[in-house]
Protein backbone atom coordinates (compact mmCIF):
# COMPACT_ATOMS: atom_id res chain seq x y z
CA UNK A 1 0.00 0.00 0.00
CA UNK A 2 1.16 3.62 -1.19
CA UNK A 3 1.36 5.95 2.11
CA UNK A 4 1.89 9.77 1.57
CA UNK A 5 3.56 11.46 4.98
CA UNK A 6 3.90 14.37 5.85
CA UNK A 7 4.42 17.24 8.95
CA UNK A 8 2.59 19.85 9.75
CA UNK A 9 2.96 22.56 12.84
CA UNK A 10 1.28 25.16 14.08
CA UNK A 11 1.71 27.24 17.29
CA UNK A 12 3.29 24.32 19.84
CA UNK A 13 1.37 21.72 18.28
CA UNK A 14 3.41 19.30 15.47
CA UNK A 15 0.90 16.78 13.81
CA UNK A 16 2.34 13.43 11.25
CA UNK A 17 -0.04 12.56 9.22
CA UNK A 18 -0.13 10.08 6.64
CA UNK A 19 -2.28 9.04 4.25
CA UNK A 20 -3.28 5.98 1.97
CA UNK A 21 -6.03 5.67 -0.18
CA UNK A 22 -9.02 4.58 1.18
CA UNK A 23 -12.64 5.03 2.29
CA UNK A 24 -12.26 7.58 4.09
CA UNK A 25 -11.02 6.64 7.67
CA UNK A 26 -9.99 9.45 9.98
CA UNK A 27 -8.41 8.78 12.74
CA UNK A 28 -6.12 10.87 15.31
CA UNK A 29 -3.81 9.47 17.92
CA UNK A 30 -5.21 6.04 17.98
CA UNK A 31 -9.18 7.41 18.05
CA UNK A 32 -11.56 8.46 15.24
CA UNK A 33 -11.57 12.14 14.65
CA UNK A 34 -15.37 13.14 15.89
CA UNK A 35 -14.24 11.38 19.28
CA UNK A 36 -10.75 12.93 19.78
CA UNK A 37 -11.90 16.92 17.76
CA UNK A 38 -14.92 17.68 20.42
CA UNK A 39 -15.71 20.64 18.19
CA UNK A 40 -17.39 20.67 14.89
CA UNK A 41 -15.28 23.40 13.83
CA UNK A 42 -12.55 21.92 14.17
CA UNK A 43 -13.47 19.22 12.30
CA UNK A 44 -14.24 21.94 9.29
CA UNK A 45 -10.90 22.91 9.76
CA UNK A 46 -9.94 19.47 9.37
CA UNK A 47 -11.63 18.70 6.28
CA UNK A 48 -10.91 21.67 4.53
CA UNK A 49 -8.07 20.46 1.95
CA UNK A 50 -10.40 17.48 1.37
CA UNK A 51 -13.08 19.41 0.56
CA UNK A 52 -11.24 21.51 -1.62
CA UNK A 53 -9.81 19.21 -4.23
CA UNK A 54 -13.55 17.20 -3.82
CA UNK A 55 -11.57 13.41 -2.78
CA UNK A 56 -12.70 13.30 0.96
CA UNK A 57 -13.54 10.01 1.03
CA UNK A 58 -11.05 8.75 -1.52
CA UNK A 59 -8.18 8.99 1.40
CA UNK A 60 -7.25 7.40 4.59
CA UNK A 61 -6.18 9.36 7.76
CA UNK A 62 -3.77 8.48 10.34
CA UNK A 63 -2.54 11.16 12.47
CA UNK A 64 0.03 11.66 15.43
CA UNK A 65 -0.13 15.05 17.08
CA UNK A 66 1.14 16.29 20.13
CA UNK A 67 1.82 19.46 22.19
CA UNK A 68 -0.60 22.72 22.15
CA UNK A 69 -4.25 22.71 22.45
CA UNK A 70 -6.83 21.58 20.18
CA UNK A 71 -7.25 24.46 17.95
CA UNK A 72 -3.74 24.47 17.37
CA UNK A 73 -3.75 20.82 16.41
CA UNK A 74 -6.35 21.22 14.31
CA UNK A 75 -4.24 23.46 12.17
CA UNK A 76 -1.08 21.69 12.01
CA UNK A 77 -2.86 18.17 10.96
CA UNK A 78 -4.48 20.55 7.96
CA UNK A 79 -1.41 21.83 7.03
CA UNK A 80 -0.14 18.20 7.46
CA UNK A 81 -3.41 17.03 5.02
CA UNK A 82 -1.86 19.43 2.63
CA UNK A 83 1.40 18.45 2.45
CA UNK A 84 0.56 15.26 2.07
CA UNK A 85 -1.45 15.78 -0.94
CA UNK A 86 1.01 17.72 -2.69
CA UNK A 87 3.41 14.61 -2.80
CA UNK A 88 0.14 12.51 -3.65
CA UNK A 89 -0.38 14.69 -6.81
CA UNK A 90 1.63 17.61 -7.47
CA UNK A 91 -1.19 19.48 -9.33
CA UNK A 92 -2.67 20.25 -6.44
CA UNK A 93 -0.50 23.13 -5.24
CA UNK A 94 -2.81 25.64 -7.82
CA UNK A 95 -5.50 25.09 -5.77
CA UNK A 96 -4.16 24.83 -2.18
CA UNK A 97 -1.82 27.61 -2.30
CA UNK A 98 -4.99 29.77 -3.56
CA UNK A 99 -6.45 28.30 -0.40
CA UNK A 100 -3.89 29.40 1.37
CA UNK A 101 -3.29 26.05 3.49
CA UNK A 102 -0.09 25.54 2.20
CA UNK A 103 0.95 28.59 4.38
CA UNK A 104 3.07 27.48 7.99
CA UNK A 105 1.41 30.32 10.04
CA UNK A 106 4.46 31.54 12.59
CA UNK A 107 2.40 32.81 15.13
CA UNK A 108 3.29 31.80 18.33
CA UNK A 109 2.63 33.37 21.75
CA UNK A 110 5.14 35.84 22.99
CA UNK A 111 7.36 35.09 25.64
CA UNK A 112 6.65 37.02 29.35
CA UNK A 113 9.03 39.88 29.68
CA UNK A 114 10.74 40.55 33.29
CA UNK A 115 8.98 43.71 35.04
CA UNK A 116 5.61 42.54 33.24
CA UNK A 117 2.56 40.73 33.92
CA UNK A 118 2.82 38.66 30.76
CA UNK A 119 4.63 39.69 27.51
CA UNK A 120 3.01 43.37 27.08
CA UNK A 121 0.85 43.35 30.26
CA UNK A 122 1.97 46.01 32.52
CA UNK A 123 0.77 45.43 36.51
CA UNK A 124 -1.30 48.65 37.64
CA UNK A 125 0.91 51.88 38.11
CA UNK A 126 0.07 54.16 40.67
CA UNK A 127 1.46 57.67 40.80
CA UNK A 128 0.40 58.63 44.18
Amino acid sequence: MQYFDAVGRRKAAVARVRLSKGTGKRIINKKPMKEYLSRETLEMIVEKPFDIIDQADKFDMKVNVRGGGLAGQAGAIRLGISRALLEYDPELRGLLKKAGLLTRDARVKERKKYGLAKARKAYQYSKR
